[in-house]
C-alpha cells in the first residue's frame, strides 16, 4: 500500500555557521532528531540584542542537512516536504538547487520537490535558517526546525495538501434532546499534474456504515474541488466534556481521461487517499445567548499559552502539549489563546483529543512594527499565503472554535490603512471557512492614537469620555470581527455592551490578580463569553513581566513602581501564568480555581523577613508568597500568612493551637489575611460555611534534606523518537516531606546501551528548574533545585530499551529510576 506521510523527523545533522560553512560534506554536523531548537542549547548572554524580551536568548545561523534515498518506482509522481514550523527566514535546497524561502516562523508550508530529485540514489535535503536579525519578537522564539517534517508521496492525480475542509451545517435533536441527525459537508480539493482532463470518483468514508461519493472533472494542470453532503444518523458530538472524533478517509480514484467521451482507466488508475481526524460540532455567538456549542452555553474559562514547552525551548512535541493541557484542563480551564501566533499541529492534535476549546491566533503584528526584526517586513507580501496555510491546515480540528487576525495590532485605529487591512483579513477568512468566529485582541491606544485619546481624556477626566474616544476609533476596526477581544479593558465590558448592543466580547487577556473581579463581569453580562488570563503556562521571555519587589518603608507601593518590561540579566521566565514552566501548580492558579467554584482552602506565607516591608507587583504578577513553613532563624518574628477560599470564614490554627478565624469568600475576594508570630511545625488553614468544615490547607515544617524523590509520569516510551517522559526530582527530609528551601546543585545523567550524539533509545531532552532567574543551560544536565525541585526531561529515540536516569547531589544519596523505550 502506498505511504502518502512519510515522517521524516529522524537522523538529520545540524551544524550553526552560514551558507558555505555548512556545505562540507565531511562535517555536516551533530546527529539530532526532529523536532529540534538549537537557540535552547546556546548559552544566554547579558549583551543579547533582544534582552529581557527573549530571555537573554541570542538568534545564530545554522543549518540541517539530511540525505534521503528515493525509491525508483517513484519517478513521475509527485513529491513534497511538509514543513509545520521552522524559525525563522527558513530556506531549502535539493540536491544544491534553492526551491523555496519561507519567512514566518509559525505557519506550515509545502515544498515540491519532484523535479529535483535522484531517483534510486541519495539525495541531500538542506534547510538554513536565519534567526539572526535581533530582536525579532516580544517573546522566546526558539530557533531551528522546531515542528516535525513529513515526506508527502502522490500520483499526479492528488488530493491537495491540506485539502479536505469538513464541517457541520445542522445538528438536528429528538424531543428528548440527544442528537438525531448531523448534517455535514466535506470539500476536497484535487489537483491534476497531467496533461489530460480526469474524471475522478471522490468517497468519503466517515464510519463504517456511512460512505458518500462524488463525481469530479478535473482539467489537466488546474483544481478542482468536490463538495460531498454527509448526513451522519445519531452522531456522537464534540464538544470539551466530551471530544468525540471521527476519523474520515477521503478516496480520490481516476475513472479516465474526458475528452468528448470518457476514456476508462486502465489498471493502473492513479488513486489517492487521506484520513483527517473530524469532530460533529457547531458554534454561534450573540449579545444575548452568549457563546453556544452544538447549542448549548459554554462560558470559555481560557488562558493565553505561548509557543514553548518550558525545558526543551520550542521544540513542539504531542506529549508535552498534552501535559501541559491535561495540567490546565484539571484546574478548570476549557479553553487556550495561542498568543501570538499560529501553534503547531500537535498541540492542536492534542486539544483536540483532551477537549479544549482554542482561539487560534494568527499575527502580533501587520505592517507596523513593533520589535525591528518581526513580521511586519514580510506582511504585505505574504499575509495572504500565511493566512491560508494556517487557516487550511487547522479547519478540520474541532478544537478551534476563533480565527483571530492580530493582537493588540498598531492599524487598530486606522493608522497604516488600519481599517482596511481588518476587512481583507476577515473577507479572506470567510473565504476559506465561513463555520468559525473570527476575532483580535484590541488595547487602549498605547502606540499610534495613544497621544491624541489621552489627551482628550485629561481634558474631560472621565472614564467615559475615555471610552468613548477608544471607541470612536476603533469601530471601523471591531465591526469586521464577530468576537471583539478585549485586553485588560474588563472596565469598558459594560458601557460598549449598552453602547453596540449587539456585540459581543471575549476577554482575550486579564491581570491575574483581578480574576475575581473580571469573572464576576463574565457570569453577569451574557455579551461577555469568557476570559482568558495572561497567562495560564509561564514561558521563556519577556521575561520579569510578572515580577514582584519590596520597597522601602517609606515607599508608597502605588506609585510608579519597577517597571516589568525591564528586567535585569539573567532574567529570563515572564514569570506571570498560574503554572511554572515544570508543571507546578503556583498560589494564582489555586486563587483562580477558587474563583471559578473549587471548595479547596489555599494556605501560603511570606517570607517573615520582609514583614515590615511593602510589596510592589506588577500588573501581571502574584503576591510573592509559597507554600512555605521553612523560615529557620526567624522563630519569633511576626509573618503574614494568605490563606484562599470560596467558604464564608477561614480558621488558622497553628500546632493544634486556633489563632484566629476571619471572613472570607466573594465579599472578602476570596481571601483571608493574617499577621502571626512564626513558629515551626504544623500551620493549617480551615474553611468553614455554615459551621461545617468544607476544606482545609495544611504547611509543615520540613527538616534537613536527607533524599532525592523522583518521580515519572510515564514508565513506557513509544520508539517513535518523539515519546516524552517528564521526572519530577524533590528534595525531601527523612520523613519524605519536600524541604522548600533546598537549593541543592543537581546533576542529571542518563545511561543507555547506545553511545552516539543523539543516543538511538533516548536521551535526556531537559533538565532545570522552574526558577525564573538563571544563568543555566537546560540542556547540560546541571542545574539547582528551586523551592526544593527541579524537571528531567526524557525524550525517547526509535530503537527500543531501557533509559536508567540518575540524579547526583552533593551529600545526599544518589537516586535513580528506569524508563522502558518499546
Amino acid at each position: 500500500m502506498r505511504m502518502r506521510a512519510i515522517n521524516l523527523d529522524r537522523d538529520w545533522r545540524f551544524r550553526e555557521g552560514t551558507y558555505q560553512q555548512c556545505l562540507n560534506e565531511s562535517d555536516f554536523g551533530k546527529k539530532v532528531n526532529l523536532p529540534h531548537d538549537y537557540m535552547i542549547e546556546g548559552e544566554v548572554k547579558e549583551d543579547a540584542a533582544a534582552k529581557a524580551a527573549m530571555g537573554f536568548y541570542t538568534g545564530v545561523v545554522g543549518c540541517y542537512t539530511k540525505i534521503l534515498s528515493i525509491p525508483a518506482s517513484w519517478e513521475g509522481e509527485r513529491i513534497l516536504l511538509y514543513f509545520d514550523g521552522v524559525m525563522l527566514n527558513a530556506s531549502v535546497e535539493i540536491n544544491g538547487c534553492d526551491l523555496a524561502l519561507h519567512h514566518y516562523g509559525y505557519t506550515p508550508f509545502f515544498v515540491e520537490i519532484s523535479s529535483y530529485l535522484y531517483y534510486g540514489e541519495n539525495n541531500r535535503i538542506m534547510v538554513r535558517v536565519n534567526p539572526s536579525m535581533q530582536p525579532n519578537s516580544r517573546w522566546y522564539t526558539g530557533a531551528g526546525i522546531y515542528r516535525s517534517v513529513t515526506l508527502i508521496h502522490t500520483p499526479k492525480l492528488y488530493i491537495a495538501a491540506d485539502g479536505i475542509f469538513l464541517y457541520t451545517n445542522r445538528i438536528v435533536r429528538d424531543q428528548d434532546g440527544s442528537p438525531k441527525e448531523a448534517y455535514l459537508c466535506a470539500e476536497v480539493s484535487l489537483g491534476n499534474d497531467t496533461t489530460d482532463d480526469r474524471l475522478v470518483n471522490v468517497s468519503v468514508h466517515f464510519s463504517e456504515d456511512v460512505c458518500r461519493s462524488a463525481k469530479v472533472l478535473v482539467k489537466a494542470g488546474a483544481k478542482a474541488t468536490a463538495r460531498i453532503p454527509v448526513t451522519v444518523i445519531q452522531p456522537k458530538l464534540w464538544d470539551a466534556e466530551n471530544p468525540y472524533l471521527y476519523q474520515v478517509t477521503v478516496e480520490a480514484e481516476e475513472l479516465g481521461i474526458f475528452g468528448s467521451r470518457l476514456v476508462p482507466a486502465t489498471d493502473h488508475a492513479m488513486r489517492d487517499t487521506d484520513t483527517v481526524s473530524f469532530g460533529i460540532r457547531t458554534i454561534t455567538a450573540d449579545a444575548i445567548h452568549g457563546l453556544r456549542v452544538n447549542g448549548q452555553e459554554v462560558i470559555l474559562k481560557g488562558g493565553c499559552i505561548h509557543h514553548d514547552n518550558g525545558l526543551l525551548g520550542a521544540v513542539s512535541l504531542y506529549d508535552s502539549e498534552y501535559r501541559k493541557l491535561r495540567l490546565l484542563k484539571d484546574s478548570g480551564f476549557n479553553c487556550v489563546r495561542t498568543a501570538h501566533n499560529p501553534p503547531s499541529a500537535a498541540l492542536l492534535a492534542a486539544c483536540d483529543h483532551i477537549g479544549m476549546y482554542v482561539f487560534n491566533e494568527a499575527f502580533d503584528a501587520w505592517g507596523i512594527a513593533k520589535q525591528p526584526g518581526d513580521y511586519s517586513q514580510y506582511f504585505r507580501d505574504h499575509w495572504k499565503e500565511d493566512l491560508d496555510a494556517f487557516i487550511r491546515r487547522d479547519r478540520n480540528h474541532p478544537s478551534v472554535l476563533f480565527w483571530s487576525t492580530g493582537n493588540e495590532i498598531p492599524e487598530r485605529g486606522g493608522l497604516n490603512n488600519g481599517y482596511h487591512l481588518a476587512l481583507e483579513l476577515a473577507e479572506h477568512i470567510r473565504k476559506l471557512d465561513q463555520t468559525r468566529l473570527i476575532s483580535n485582541g484590541l488595547c487602549t491606544y498605547w502606540s499610534g492614537l495613544d497621544d491624541k485619546t489621552v489627551k482628550e481624556n485629561t481634558e474631560h477626566n472621565t472614564q467615559e469620555d475615555f471610552v468613548r474616544q477608544w471607541e470612536k476609533h476603533s469601530e471601523p476596526f471591531a465591526s469586521m470581527l464577530d468576537v471583539v477581544g478585549y485586553n485588560y479593558m474588563d472596565f469598558m465590558y459594560e458601557s460598549s455592551g449598552k453602547l453596540y448592543p449587539e456585540r459581543v466580547i471575549l476577554g482575550t487577556e486579564s491581570f491575574p490578580m483581578q480574576i475575581d473581579k473580571v469573572w464576576d463581569k463574565v457570569e453577569n453580562l451574557p455579551h461577555v463569553i469568557g476570559d482568558c488570563t495572561w497567562t495560564c503556562f509561564d514561558y521563556i521571555g519577556e521575561a520579569g513581566i510578572g515580577k514582584s519587589a519590596y520597597l522601602d518603608p517609606d515607599a508608597n507601593p502605588d506609585d510608579q513602581g519597577p517597571s516589568p518590561f525591564i528586567s535585569a540579566f539573567p532574567w529570563r521566565l515572564a514569570n506571570d501564568a498560574d503554572y511554572d514552566i515544570n508543571g507546578n501548580l503556583r498560589p494564582q492558579g489555586v486563587y483562580r480555581r477558587i474563583v471559578w467554584g473549587s471548595s479547596q482552602t489555599g494556605l501560603y506565607s511570606y517570607d517573615p523577613a520582609v514583614f515590615d516591608r511593602k510589596e510592589w507587583v506588577s500588573a501581571w504578577g502574584w503576591p510573592d508568597v509559597s507554600s512555605c513553613w521553612n523560615w529557620k532563624g526567624q522563630e519569633g518574628k511576626p509573618v503574614k500568612v494568605v490563606a484562599y477560599s470560596a467558604a464564608r470564614e477561614i480558621e488558622l490554627r497553628l500546632n493544634d493551637r486556633v489563632l484566629e478565624r476571619k471572613a472570607a469568600g466573594k465579599e472578602n475576594r476570596y481571601m483571608a489575611v493574617f499577621d502571626i508570630v512564626y513558629e515551626p511545625g504544623i500551620l493549617t488553614a480551615v474553611s468553614f460555611s455554615q459551621g461545617q468544615e468544607i476544606s482545609s490547607c495544611t504547611l509543615c515544617t520540613s527538616g534537613e534534606p536527607a533524599a532525592l524523590r523522583l518521580t515519572a509520569d510515564r514508565q513506557v516510551l513509544p520508539a517513535d523518537g518523539h515519546g516524552v517522559c517528564y521526572v519530577t526530582v524533590e528534595v525531601t527530609d527523612k520523613e519524605g516531606r519536600i524541604v522548600p528551601g533546598a537549593r541543592p546543585a543537581l546533576q542529571a545523567e542518563v545511561a543507555s546501551p547506545a553511545k552516539e550524539d543523539v543516543c538511538e533509545t533516548g536521551w535526556l531532552a531537559g533538565f532545570g528548574s522552574s526558577s525564573p532567574i538563571t544563568t543555566e543551560n537546560y540542556t547540560t544536565g546541571q542545574c539547582t533545585a528551586y523551592q526544593g525541585q527541579a524537571m528531567a526531561i526524557l525524550r525517547s529515540g526509535y530503537k527500543p530499551g531501557n533509559l536508567l536516569l540518575k540524579i547526583k547531589a552533593e551529600g545526599l544519596p544518589d537516586a535513580s529510576l528506569e524508563i522502558h523505550v518499546e
